[in-house]
């Protein structure tokens, strides 16, 4: 089942690149695919509640979908595609095995554990 959700995350992350390339899109927005949303990791800096908050924020595709729409609404193409960027890269996370951050510390996802903590269990 584990290499089903990743070819469906994997899928989901062909079609932002698709949607970005419909778009006529600038090189630079593939890059942020890759790395742009990952600059919430900066909120670990803080502790790991506002870290888990900043980068939940930025990698859940709920809100990567909300900002979508408010670009198609607006008609504005920069949202549009930031809410491509946003899904994507939450797509992107996920076949590479990281989910949405717990509270606890960044090693612990809504996916289980990643790193040197993967065998331990989350609370």
């Amino acid at each position: 089942m584990k290499w089903l959700l990743k070819t469906e995350e994997l899928v989901m992350l062909l079609l932002s690149i698709f949607l970005l390339w419909n778009s006529n899109a600038a090189w630079y927005w593939y890059v942020l695919i890759l790395l742009g949303p990952d600059i919430s990791m900066l909120g670990y800096l803080v502790n790991n509640k506002a870290g888990a908050a900043l980068y939940n924020l930025f990698h859940h595709k709920g809100i990567a979908i909300l900002v979508f729409m408010a670009g198609m609404y607006l008609s504005n193409d920069q949202i549009l595609r930031i809410g491509v960027v946003l899904f994507g890269h939450a797509s992107l996370d996920r076949v590479f095995g990281y989910g949405l951050k717990y509270n606890k510390g960044f090693a612990f996802t809504h996916l289980g554990m990643i790193g040197k903590h993967k065998n331990q269990e989350i609370e």
